[in-house]
């Protein structure tokens, strides 16, 4: 009986460590290598910037392959989305008294935050995915392979002119859902909260800040970097025929997205 005694306690105690162990094996470990892997090929990707004027064709082509798709969404998003602030906010300031402000409440809102959030979670299901679904393809029919026999960098080549791209459409497509998202504010406002044009200008002019703008564009750009370098290490690490490309999307997706919105976070946190 004392022997059991002594015993139980080891057992507890292993139990405890063989949990560790698979949950370090099986959640851990996956996670922290994969993040090593888009570590390398985010700064691999940066070192690549030198050779940007060489491949000036690629990047402007995929500038404009990325911008051509996200814009129509983006803009449609933007649109109902400063509807529905305007409505929701401004049924409120109506309350008080205070329908007057609902402009600079949007601009703000849609400049400082809605603004590159909703475009960076768009591009993540648009652009996040084809570039992993292009890249992974490549992967698992042994293009990739190929370019290495050749002696070609794949991040140079592939990787580069997508995350250089990125860097660009995702602050130019927030700048125009900024701008969508205000104009859809402004026929709210005028149309349920009877504010005026000069009225609704006025309130922006003056309450709207060089900082919330810089801010909105920094969340874009980051953004950008972050989705483009998710999507390209997913597709990187396809594996296992259309299955694994299949799969490498869906994570680009998930990830991209959850990225988003904690990189959403901590910039805003740093500039509160």
């Amino acid at each position: 009986m004392e022997k059991e005694r002594a015993i139980l306690p080891l057992r507890f105690f292993a139990g405890i460590g063989d949990r560790v162990t698979t949950l370090w094996t099986g959640m851990v470990k996956p996670a922290m290598e994969e993040t090593g892997f888009a570590l390398s090929v985010f700064v691999n990707s940066v070192l690549s910037l030198r050779l940007a004027f060489r491949k000036r064709r690629e990047i402007m082509y995929q500038v404009a392959l990325c911008g051509l798709n996200g814009l129509p969404v983006a803009v449609i998003v933007a649109f109902f989305s400063g509807l529905v602030l305007s409505l929701q906010v401004g049924s409120q300031l109506l309350r008080f008294g205070q329908q007057s402000s609902i402009g600079a409440l949007v601009a703000i809102s849609m400049c400082r935050e809605m603004g590159p959030v909703m475009t960076g979670n768009i591009l993540a299901g648009l652009i996040g995915s084809k570039m992993a679904a292009e890249i992974g393809t490549m992967k698992v029919s042994e293009e990739i392979d190929a370019l290495e026999v050749m002696s070609i960098n794949p991040i140079s080549f592939l990787i580069m002119p997508r995350f250089l791209a990125m860097c660009i459409v995702c602050p130019l497509l927030t700048v125009y859902a900024n701008v969508v998202g205000v104009a859809g504010g402004f026929l709210v406002a005028k149309g349920i909260l009877n504010v005026g044009w000069q009225a609704y200008m006025k309130e922006i002019n003056t309450y709207l800040m060089l900082k919330d703008v810089t801010i909105g564009m920094l969340k874009a750009l980051i953004f950008g970097m972050i989705i483009s370098i998710v999507g390209c290490a997913q597709g990187l690490r396809a594996e296992h025929g259309a299955y694994g490309v299949g799969r490498v999307t869906m994570r680009a997706v998930v990830i991209g997205s959850v990225f988003v919105l904690v990189f959403d976070w901590f910039v805003g946190w740093f500039f509160f």
